[in-house]
């Protein structure tokens, strides 16, 4: 299991000309190549900017001639790696002409690649590839021959191997970004979708973070590694592609059927022993295959075959059966049964190395006999050498040491005691060891002769199997990489299946309309941590209400149903059913929050300033198709340039008309409807949190209604948070104060009594003053004396 989780690394080919990007990289996890056509990205290079954020790798190579636009990214991509404290990605620059088109071209087909069955042609080579690169995007072809230069040259995995080995790569893969939801860093951590927190672990402290209370967390019901992976790469990839989205919703619908519950857990079985079958294969493709990888490869398979019958009964019209039915071809059926026709499985454990099978090759068979018989002979050979032997000597036995070979092993005698005592006539005598001496006999070189190396030629001709066996795999390696994808889909489709039965979640009904309508809809996160969870609805239309303004207390549940808003719609967007009753789902193309303000010392920016960049990035990007979530925006600052600042944002949404996104506010600016600032309109819906105040105890219901809120309450909540009453009283008395335009009176006034004192002081001392001293400063008295004390009388 530790080996299953080596360090992967990821190194990156770049290039940008002509409004055109392409990249490659090569994962060292799963020794594959990824290639992302080549594709329109602006001189901004936004597209660029995503891929390295979700690739992160730690290596990016380019050309030295490159333009200025992708300089002075690579440039600000190093800066900002360093003030977040990340790991910066080396920059590496290649001369152009080791991306050149046909330079490329030449590096790409005269290279060796494992899953090309080696009695290809060279014109068979050309056509296979052409099938899985694609050459007709030229700038991804010359991105691809620099990222091969870049891996020959640094020999990436493969460092301390010999000159004649090379990077292993096991597959070209493609990378798509097409149909994807925008959202920033900033929305996943508000809507907590992944979280880390340090591991409890003493023993796993050094290793990292582990998930903590997130989304991810609660939806990863997976039951393989390669579920995991996908289903983290899903969530950062919500797409608008409905058709994907529909294709899911159909595998999880056909689980939660009741009849189809035993299917489930059976298939679950089987994905559990699905194995790090790229971890097998490059070691397989650098000889330094294990024992237990053996036997994790055949459970990979045979549970593959088992996964492909089972799929094999359910229903056509879902796709993924069909396509794992059609795609796990019987190549497993020849992979399981060659590994289980050579691999002597229990004899590999007990010797911790590769062995055969009996009747897989017969000379090794043979020497097999011979060895096992080897120690009634031996015996025999030994009787007839102590018969030759002094009669001090009361014993030897022949061993047999491998490398060695056949030696004759004699008590040592207390009269031996130096090296000289050693030598027997006839004897060569060879060391020393635990009191025993080992001589060479002319029997034993005889036996040497006649038997050989035993066991060093046994190993070497298994070996010799075990090569060929491991080609034969490779060459159908194809389809093992065809199990870790699609076992993926389907493991990541059961873990959401499994999580909408025990949760009650339904299907979301996807619509080509903008806005959405979701009934009863719940915190997915929450709900697991209140005792009792009240639903509330969602309703924003396309004409109507797209700008919610929600006002009500502290800790009324405002942000709660922003972000239930926001996860909701999210949980749709990566194919997962939903915690409402209802849900219907219109076009979202991005998801633009302003919740909490990130932590800003590292950036060296002012909370506030935080908190009008994430605004900024709504306000600039979000579109008719876009949900914007923004929570008590303005209070960063001074009050009422706060409310000018929303105001100001919420009207330049309205003056969009209905082609301002989906918006939800929520405030505590009750100016921002006392003073009318904003324009009486249908697309916008106020909305409050349901409240009850009795006596003087305020209670929540958590409950959404239409409406507005006048009051905050903040003298109950700061109650419950535990502030001291006399604090408390004192607040809502200069609170009333200011609502009436009164003064605000102070209470650390001095007594009448006091006052008269300093008075009756400041007398005595001016009475004490001789005016006639030409010494006498009465300028400073006043200031000193008596200025002061009539500051604190009035």
């Amino acid at each position: 299991e530790q080996e299953d989780q080596e360090c992967s690394e990821t190194h990156m080919s770049v290039l940008w000309y002509a409004g055109q990007l392409a990249i490659t990289y090569y994962d060292t996890e799963d020794c594959s190549v990824y290639c992302m056509p080549d594709t329109p990205d602006n001189e901004d290079l936004k597209l660029l900017h995503k891929v390295v954020g979700e690739v992160n790798p730690q290596c990016i190579v380019t050309s030295a001639k490159q333009d200025q636009n992708i300089a002075q990214f690579l440039t600000n991509l190093t800066a900002t790696a360093g003030e977040k404290n990340a790991g910066k990605p080396e920059i590496v620059l290649f001369p152009n002409i080791d991306f050149g088109l046909e330079v490329s071209k030449q590096r790409i087909l005269s290279r060796q690649f494992p899953f090309i069955p080696s009695h290809m042609t060279p014109t068979e080579k050309i056509l296979y590839l052409s099938s899985i690169i694609p050459f007709e995007s030229p700038l991804m072809i010359r991105s691809l021959g620099g990222l091969l230069k870049f891996l020959d040259r640094r020999r990436v995995g493969v460092e301390l191997e010999e000159s004649t080995i090379a990077v292993p790569i096991l597959a070209f893969k493609k990378f798509v970004l097409s149909d994807i939801v925008n959202m920033d860093q900033d929305t996943y951590c508000v809507l907590q979708i992944f979280k880390s927190d340090i591991h409890p672990s003493v023993y796993k402290l050094s290793s990292g973070l582990k998930e903590g209370f997130s989304l991810y967390g609660i939806l990863n019901r997976c039951r393989c590694k390669w579920g995991e992976k996908l289903l983290r790469l899903w969530l950062t990839r919500p797409t608008q592609n409905l058709t994907e989205l529909n294709k899911r919703l159909d595998v999880i619908h056909f689980f939660l059927q009741a009849q189809n519950h035993e299917t489930l857990l059976t298939l679950q079985n089987c994905l559990k022993n699905i194995k790090n079958v790229h971890l097998i294969l490059k070691r397989m493709t650098l000889s330094h295959t294990k024992v237990g990888d053996w036997q994790a490869l055949y459970k990979t398979v045979y549970s593959a075959m088992c996964l492909r019958d089972t799929c094999r009964s359910l229903p056509n019209t879902i796709e993924l059966f069909q396509t794992i039915t059609r795609v796990f071809t019987d190549d497993l059926y020849y992979i399981a049964s060659l590994i289980s026709k050579v691999v002597d499985f229990e004899g590999s454990i007990s010797e911790n190395r590769f062995t055969v099978r009996s009747n897989v090759d017969p000379t090794i068979d043979e020497k097999k006999r011979k060895l096992m018989g080897l120690s009634d002979f031996l015996t025999e050979v030994a009787r007839k050498e102590l018969e030759t032997l002094d009669n001090r000597i009361p014993s030897c036995c022949v061993i047999y040491i491998p490398l060695i070979g056949f030696l004759l092993s004699i008590p040592r005698l207390p009269t031996m005691v130096d090296k000289s005592d050693f030598e027997i006539k006839g004897l060569d005598f060879m060391f020393l060891s635990e009191d025993k001496l080992h001589y060479r006999s002319d029997r034993t070189k005889e036996l040497d002769s006649l038997l050989g190396d035993l066991h060093c030629e046994i190993r070497d001709q298994e070996t010799l199997i075990m090569h060929q066996l491991q080609t034969k795999i490779l060459e159908k390696s194809e389809v093992l990489n065809s199990v870790i994808e699609y076992t993926a889909h389907l493991d990541v489709l059961l873990a959401l299946a499994v999580m909408a039965r025990e949760n009650g979640y339904c299907r979301p009904r996807f619509t080509h309309r903008h806005g959405f309508h979701i009934k009863d809809g719940r915190h997915p996160l929450m709900e697991l941590c209140a005792k009792t969870f009240v639903a509330n609805p969602v309703n924003s239309g396309e004409a109507t209400g797209r700008i919610k303004i929600i006002t009500g207390p502290n800790s009324s549940g405002k942000s709660i149903y922003l972000k239930q808003v926001g996860l909701i719609v999210f949980m749709a967007l990566i194919g997962s059913y939903v915690p409402a009753a209802e849900a219907e789902i219109g076009v979202i193309d991005g998801i633009y929050t302003r919740i909490h303000s990130r932590e800003s010392v590292s950036v060296g920016l002012s909370t506030f300033m935080i908190d009008l960049n994430q605004v900024a990035k709504a306000v600039n990007n979000a579109t008719e198709r876009s949900l914007v979530l923004v929570d008590e925006f303005g209070k960063g600052t001074n009050t009422l340039d706060g409310l000018s600042l929303l105001a100001a944002v919420v009207r330049y949404w309205i003056s969009q008309g209905t082609h301002c996104p989906q918006v939800f506010v929520s405030t505590n600016f009750h100016s921002l409807m006392q003073l009318e600032l904003l324009p009486d309109t249908p697309l916008v819906e106020y909305l409050t949190m349901e409240t009850h105040q009795d006596g003087d105890e305020l209670i929540f219901f958590y409950q959404i209604k239409p409406g507005m809120s006048a009051v905050s309450h903040a003298a109950n909540i700061a109650t419950l948070a535990g502030m001291p009453s006399k604090i408390i009283e004192r607040g809502v008395e200069v609170s009333e104060l200011i609502r009436n335009g009164k003064a605000i009176k102070r209470i650390d006034n001095p007594s009448k009594e006091d006052q008269m004192e300093k008075c009756k002081s400041v007398v005595e001392k001016f009475l004490h003053l001789d005016l006639d001293d030409p010494h006498v400063d009465l300028e400073e008295f006043m200031c000193k004396e008596v200025l002061p004390s009539a500051a604190s009388v009035l």
